[in-house]
């Protein structure tokens, strides 16, 4: 099941046109990870929400409903998004791959050997162990996106774009997509479940804290990956392949 992780005392409010971003990313600190996933950055200056997405060419219903999940708002009401959005949410979740694979996974690799140097139980090594096949099976899954499935939306829209029906023979559809969506987010609660239970103190109280939080982190934001992907993308392509589909018939 998906679920968002709230760490923030001002998340789970329901963010509205007319705030101002920056006391926004003061009270909830995730939010600064959205905007750099809009290739937005900070001084943000006194702009709301409602400028700062359209001074970004952002379409502001998206980001509105983007940001509330960041905020630790479920989704629960779907918004109907047009086919013109289907690029700017997979540039979303391609800048998300790049934080997940330059950032979370170098930074989550080095606490798990700091804590090795110290913590040489057999417990750590079977965490070392698992991520590294963890990480390996990410980066299956992120590169099948990049490759396969992103490329595929695109030409889509292309041709919707165009108004031209897809006339070379079609051995793809978003359905395979959805059948490959594995749900990688989910075991790194295993990781957390040792962290916490199982494995034995030896002096690492510190460097154990910094990898609870580094895994909680990349979980909440796996999380937020997959229902855009599940619950928004998808549903769009969906209704892309269909359209398609009438104009060749």
């Amino acid at each position: 099941m998906l679920k968002i992780f709230v760490m923030y005392p001002a998340a789970n409010l329901y963010l509205t046109p007319d705030l101002n971003i920056a006391e926004v990313v003061l009270d909830n600190p995730r939010i600064i990870l959205l905007l750099e996933h809009f290739n937005i950055y900070v001084p943000l200056h006194e702009k709301t929400i409602r400028e700062i997405s359209i001074e970004n060419n952002l379409n502001f219903d998206l980001f509105l409903t983007f940001a509330n999940l960041y905020n630790g708002i479920s989704y629960t009401s779907p918004v109907q998004f047009s086919f013109d959005e289907v690029q700017s949410i997979i540039n979303f979740l391609k800048k998300s791959h790049t934080y997940y694979t330059e950032e979370m996974y170098p930074d989550i690799r080095n606490n798990i050997k700091q804590m090795f140097e110290v913590n040489n139980y057999e417990e750590m090594a079977l965490i070392d162990k698992f991520f590294k096949e963890y990480f390996k099976e990410v980066t299956v899954h992120l590169n099948y996106e990049d490759n396969v499935a992103f490329p595929y939306m695109k030409n889509l829209h292309e041709h919707l774009v165009k108004g031209a029906p897809i006339t070379e023979p079609v051995t793809y559809s978003v359905k395979e997509y959805k059948e490959h969506h594995d749900d990688i987010e989910e075991k790194l609660n295993d990781l957390k479940n040792i962290l916490v239970k199982y494995l034995p103190p030896k002096n690492d109280q510190k460097l154990r804290r910094r990898l609870f939080f580094n895994l909680s982190e990349l979980e909440n934001d796996l999380n937020i990956h997959a229902i855009i992907e599940d619950m928004i993308l998808i549903p769009l392509v969906e209704q892309m392949e269909q359209y398609l589909k009438n104009l060749s018939e």
